[in-house]
């Protein structure tokens, strides 16, 4: 069994994140965290049930949505939990995009009178948005339909949450809520080597015990490897496409940055062998675009 620097599994990681919070056994840690997130404006979450988190467009021209997890409370509310990991062209047009399958799907047909459940779509960003960088302390964003002219919420069954962790940078001995706490843990865990003080609590006591490598069978430790090399191999590619675009001018070399960027990505996950549809979603490229990158891999791999 492959050994590790880290004691805990890093969260930004898709096996990670899965771990924590999409399995069965582990559903009172997704519970928890959604009701410190939620509870102030929809009250205690009772319940949750894990649903199928690939949803099939009606026609032909619909897109493929796959939601990183995906359930509903007892009242029938439906809940979006993804974890970005890189910036996206459209990341805010492809949460809302997504908010419609939950919406769609609540049709029944002979008499109904279009009443719809509260959807929620909850994204925890490993970026920031590029308007949001000047406010180094607004780190959450809380999205609702409002009236322009009074501000008030005008429809509360459509909620958007973003979470820029990158802003999130208080010390462990500066945690005050257990908001402050769940996202000091899911910031910070890989970089820990043991539970501060702070976080002896239940929920968090389980959370390590299930974040700690050494737990592991040799099964789980290959797909966090592997789930571990292609977040290092996102990250370097991203960074370095960023070092790139920066040295060939800030002046006129920034679109061309943000390209190499979109290339790098689309590189990286054509090697992982992503579906086409997904590397259109992530990157903004074009399908002939992609298939040219393909050939050029393919290429590449043979000299």
């Amino acid at each position: 069994m492959a050994e590790f620097t880290e004691r805990y599994i890093n969260p930004f990681t898709d096996y990670g994140f899965k771990k924590l919070f999409g399995e069965e056994p582990n559903k009172d840690l997704l519970l928890d965290f959604l009701n410190v997130l939620l509870k102030e404006e929809q009250g205690e979450i009772k319940d949750l049930t894990y649903l199928k988190s690939e949803h099939l467009g009606t026609g032909d021209l619909d897109r493929k949505a796959i939601f990183d997890l995906y359930c509903e409370n007892e009242r029938g509310e439906k809940f979006i939990v993804e974890l970005q990991k890189t910036k996206q062209n459209f990341f805010k047009d492809r949460t809302v995009y997504y908010s419609t399958f939950p919406i769609r799907e609540q049709a029944k047909r002979a008499d109904w009178n279009y009443e719809l459940k509260a959807v929620y779509t909850i994204a925890i960003l490993d970026f920031v948005f590029d308007e949001g960088k000047s406010d180094t302390a607004k780190f959450r964003y809380d999205i609702k339909l409002t009236d322009t002219e009074t501000k008030e919420v005008f429809y509360n069954k459509l909620t958007f949450i973003y979470l820029e962790m990158p802003k999130f940078n208080k010390a462990v001995e500066e945690l005050e809520s257990r908001f402050d706490k769940w996202l000091y843990v899911i910031r910070n865990l890989n970089r820990l080597d043991k539970r501060p003080e702070k976080l002896r609590e239940r929920v968090f006591e389980k959370l390590f015990e299930t974040a700690e490598i050494a737990r592991f069978t040799p099964d789980q430790v290959r797909s966090y490897e592997d789930s571990l090399k292609y977040y290092r191999d996102l990250k370097n590619s991203l960074d370095t496409a960023r070092e790139e675009g920066l040295l060939e001018g800030i002046e006129k070399g920034i679109e061309e940055g943000i390209e190499k960027e979109k290339h790098a990505v689309a590189s990286v996950m054509i090697q992982e062998h992503e579906p086409i549809e997904r590397i259109i979603l992530f990157t903004g490229l074009s399908r002939e675009q992609i298939e040219a990158l393909k050939k050029q891999t393919r290429g590449n791999s043979l000299e």
